[in-house]
């Protein structure tokens, strides 16, 4: 593999890119205490905003690790202001009628409860778990992305919600509820049946009958094609796979994010960042998504703890060449280049087939930033205990 030909990350340089990591965060608190960042960067630097995106709990979740690497009280005093935000949020349904609840209540709520036993945390989650079942289908046996309930239209899933699974299994854990965790199991049972192609590539999107809840075809909302495979949505299916094995044990996640992330790793570019979608490597005018690897990087992390030792090591390394890979060639080491932590990301590349509205193109992401310093903390401490 291509992959095996790039360094490892140094103890130093980890050592470097946490400090960096961190002081990306603290210069940032003046102005994103109170407001939330865009999802995506303009121009590099992140527009203000209010609490109503599906990506608002990345940057809250920055907040933790600093806080989590330091002990500053600064950290603590803003993420629990974050805390409150996302109380009001779900108690007030402010744009929670989707599935990215996960994403929202994980690196926000659940890491505060985690970090700081906080139990106002505890109860937004849980009330964002609660919210999140509304969506099960029980025709098909799916949690629905987006859009009504009753339309046949948005009768599907999308892979990127196997990272909203673990506020359910966790939401089992702390309530002794097992309704949280069945329909986590419900869920990914049907959409590995679904998005996992017979190479080992994954659908962004699969569409079920409404009336019979027979799988249809799947899309991809935001890949170049709906048979390719879109970067991001193969990190999704690495990083799911790996935290629900995290939950359950089973053994079929493991073999399945064993093929998936080997199909990540082999259509990797030379510079290890790749591009947003698979269609494309080494000499394509395309954009990259370095957000992609980061969450990748990660789901290699947390799988390495429950593997025998040499894969153990071997995924270790591949995320540490991952990571360095971004070090070298996104990596923000000064707020006046940026208030974000990577460049070089991509929210939505517009194709004439996927439909989708063309923003964050060659920019900073919200969840990138979050995943690149999670796997710093991973990387630095491996039996670091996730907030997902």
């Amino acid at each position: 593999m291509i992959i095996e030909n790039y360094p490892v990350l140094t103890n130093e340089e980890l050592d470097v890119a946490i400090n960096n990591a961190v002081n990306q965060v603290r210069s940032c608190l003046k102005d994103y205490t109170y407001m939330f960042k865009y999802p995506n960067s303009v121009n590099n630097f992140y527009p203000l905003m209010d609490n109503t995106e599906w990506t608002n709990g990345f940057w809250t979740g920055e907040i933790w690790l600093a806080y989590e690497l330091t002990k500053d009280e600064a950290f603590k005093e803003a993420g629990l202001k974050h805390v409150d935000s996302f109380y009001d949020r779900i108690i007030n349904n402010i744009m929670c009628e989707h599935h990215d609840l996960g994403f929202l209540y994980s690196p926000s709520c659940v890491a505060a409860y985690k970090l700081l036993n906080d139990e106002k945390a505890k109860e937004a989650a849980i009330k964002a778990a609660d919210k999140l079942i509304t969506r099960f289908q029980p025709k098909g046996g799916f949690i629905q992305a987006w859009g009504p309930l009753n339309a046949k239209d948005n009768y599907r899933l999308i892979i990127d919600c196997l990272l909203n699974l673990p506020l359910l299994y966790w939401a089992s854990e702390v309530t002794n509820d097992n309704k949280y965790r069945d329909i986590a199991l419900t869920h990914i049972k049907t959409a590995l049946n679904v998005v996992i192609r017979p190479d080992y590539s994954t659908y962004h999107t699969y569409f079920f009958d409404m009336d019979t809840g027979k799988p249809s075809h799947g899309v991809s909302h935001q890949g170049n094609r709906a048979e390719s495979a879109w970067a991001r949505g193969q990190a999704w299916g690495v990083y799911g796979l790996a935290i629900s094995y995290s939950y359950t044990k089973n053994p079929e996640y493991l073999e399945l994010f064993r093929h998936v992330t080997k199909y990540f790793l082999d259509h990797l570019p030379t510079d290890l960042v790749p591009y947003w979608d698979f269609d494309f490597t080494d000499g394509s005018t395309e954009p990259k998504d370095s957000s992609a690897s980061a969450i990748c990087a990660c789901g290699m992390l947390e799988m390495a703890k429950y593997v025998e030792e040499n894969e153990a090591k071997e995924l270790i390394a591949n995320a540490s060449r991952l990571i360095k890979a971004l070090v070298d060639n996104c990596s923000v080491s000064d707020p006046a280049i940026s208030n974000g932590q990577i460049l070089h990301g991509t929210y939505c590349r517009s194709t004439p087939t996927n439909g989708c509205r063309q923003h964050g193109v060659d920019e900073c992401t919200s969840w990138g930033d979050y995943y690149y310093f999670e796997a710093l903390m991973r990387l630095k401490n491996f039996n670091w205990n996730m907030y997902w």
